[in-house]
């Protein structure tokens, strides 16, 4: 993957300096956001900065993950998403078992309604939309949440362990989830190839991704980590459902529609395995953690609202969900 093209003085600097720029040049200032989830800039060198504790880039040197400077300015860039994450997400815990408390939090969450828009009325261009949108963090599908499993012990571990082996396809590569949702890419006519359409879109897209990320790789945030993976496996089989039905309105195989399928039916199982299995017992052996569980749950629904309310705005108002136009794959 190459480097995307820098939207500001931030994603330049880090740009810069993981291609062998000149080492001495001083940092750019990171200022506040109220809007951190919007900010163009702020997102992509966050993504930038987390990919490369993933699969990293073309012409930039694997040690630049451990380069003082980018990790110094990755926690500067941090600062303002977590300032604003920790204000709107998070939440006082009740003295209820974390699974009730996790299904109370999903249950008030009144989102806006994507789901049933791409079942019933979506074009299949717009379906297309979502599924490019979707692709920044489908094709990298469940490597956040893994980040969890060497810090985990006994039922926690095996839980999730449990979970992200059915996410990998229990070893077959063309079960895995990633390759499954590349079969629907392909059927709308989009590139496949991991992080094609990250210079594309916008802001809030990259921070769905970035929020698991920020999670993923500070131990710090192991529970929230758990807590982000539970929201995502409690409120996956119902809009499954739907999307599977609407690709199958708009023409889509059993093939095509497989990633929605497959998640219908193993999300009710991992629902129960993430809420009570993972992270009751890691409440169970850290006590102390259950806010940062709930945190991160709520950080999930806030984050996937924003970005279903960018989709839905966007198509009611000028229909431009891209920052620029992006090719069909050929």
């Amino acid at each position: 993957m190459q480097l995307p093209p820098p939207r500001g003085p931030l994603s330049a600097w880090l740009n810069h300096r993981l291609t062998g720029g000149d080492d001495g040049a001083a940092t750019v200032e990171v200022t506040p956001s109220l809007r951190p989830f919007a900010d163009e800039d702020l997102q992509l060198a966050l993504w930038v900065a987390y990919e490369l504790q993933y699969r990293g880039f073309e012409h930039v040197d694997p040690d630049r993950q451990w380069d003082p400077e980018v990790i110094a300015f990755r926690t500067r860039l941090e600062r303002p998403w977590v300032d604003w994450l920790e204000a709107s997400c998070r939440i006082r815990p009740t003295g209820e078992p974390v699974a009730v408390q996790l299904r109370a939090l999903i249950d008030a969450d009144d989102g806006p309604r994507l789901a049933p828009y791409l079942r019933r009325h979506a074009t299949k261009d717009r379906f297309r939309q979502f599924v490019l949108h979707r692709s920044v963090y489908q094709l990298k599908e469940a490597d956040p949440h893994s980040f969890g499993i060497p810090r985990l012990d006994g039922s926690a571990k095996a839980a999730l362990v449990e979970i992200e082996a059915d996410e990998y396809g229990g070893g077959r590569r063309e079960r895995m989830h990633s390759e499954l949702f590349r079969t629907t890419m392909r059927w709308l006519g989009l590139d496949d190839s991991y992080g094609y359409y990250v210079p594309e879109v916008p802001a809030v897209t990259l921070a769905v991704s970035n929020v698991m990320s920020l999670f993923a790789i500070h131990r710090r945030w192991t529970g929230a980590l758990l807590g982000h993976l539970a929201a995502l496996e409690m409120t996956s089989t119902l809009p499954n459902r739907q999307y599977a039905a609407g690709a199958a309105r708009l023409g889509a195989s059993e093939e095509e529609a497989r990633y929605f399928t497959e998640h219908v039916e193993a999300d009710a199982v991992h629902e129960q395995i993430a809420a009570h299995d993972l992270c009751g017992s890691y409440v169970a052996e850290h006590p102390e953690a259950i806010g940062d569980v709930l945190f991160g749950a709520q950080c999930s629904l806030a984050v996937d609202n924003l970005f279903a309310e960018h989709l839905l705005s966007t198509w009611k108002v000028s229909g431009r969900h891209l920052r620029r136009p992006a090719a069909a794959a050929s």
